[in-house]
């Protein structure tokens, strides 16, 4: 029962890094927005919340001494694809912070050009504040600035528990991943899909030719040997 909740619990997991290191991948670009921010770290943290119910739920049959040899080896491939989800969360987790300290979604409170441009509320320094305060007030303003700053402060403490919590695992759970077996050989499930296809790609490549394939061919050829003889009689009468 144990394994079989491990089990889910990295499956669903294994979703939710996959949507992570999707939408981190956009932070920065076009489709960068505040509703996508709201949903990385909305996912964010459901990826960590799956990460610490799915150590709890395997370190501790990892420390039982009395566990069996096959339990056992089950239960260490399943923390060997933990470990690498947590390798890839924490890796995503990085980029985002540095993506999105790169890339705030609202301009810094000082410009970063000076125009020099000063006057009355009726001159040209007062429409530019007459635009700022418009978008303070619509929320696109200092308040959705400093919510930026508070959402990178909080990624970064979240980077930080992350790397404790690998660290800590580590401590606790002996496993090097370079001594968990795999129960069948690398690329079975390719050769399984090449060898299903292959009788039926061999008789697709072994059938007839086809005859606007082979006009078009005829066609290019006859185009190219003149375009090679005109080049030829170019050459000689020049």
């Amino acid at each position: 029962m144990a394994r079989e909740e491990c089990k889910a619990l990295l499956d669903a997991l294994n979703r939710t890094t996959a949507r992570h290191h999707q939408l981190a991948l956009t932070v920065g670009g076009s489709a960068d927005s505040r509703a996508l921010r709201r949903e990385l770290r909305r996912t964010r943290r459901e990826a960590q919340e799956l990460a610490a119910a799915a150590r709890a739920r395997l370190t501790a049959p990892l420390r039982d001494r009395g566990l069996g040899g096959e339990e056992r080896a089950e239960l260490e491939r399943l923390w060997a694809a933990f470990s690498g989800c947590l390798d890839l969360l924490e890796a995503d987790m990085r980029r985002a912070l540095a993506l999105g300290s790169a890339f705030p979604l609202q301009a810094p409170r000082r410009p970063l050009v000076r125009t020099g441009v000063a006057g009355g509320p009726g001159g040209p320094g007062g429409s530019a504040r007459s635009l700022r305060r418009l978008a303070e007030r619509d929320g696109d303003g200092d308040s959705d600035w400093n919510a930026d700053g508070d959402d990178l402060r909080e990624l970064e403490r979240e980077v930080l528990q992350l790397s404790d919590m690998i660290r800590d695992m580590e401590m606790k759970v002996n496993v090097p991943r370079w001594t968990v077996q795999a129960r069948q050989t690398a690329g079975a499930e390719l050769l399984s899909a090449a060898s299903s296809a292959g009788p039926a790609s061999v008789q697709e490549r072994s059938g007839p030719c086809d005859p606007s394939k082979a006009l078009a061919a005829a066609v290019f050829s006859a185009v190219l040997l003149a375009a090679v003889a005109l080049a030829v009689c170019v050459a000689k009468l020049s």
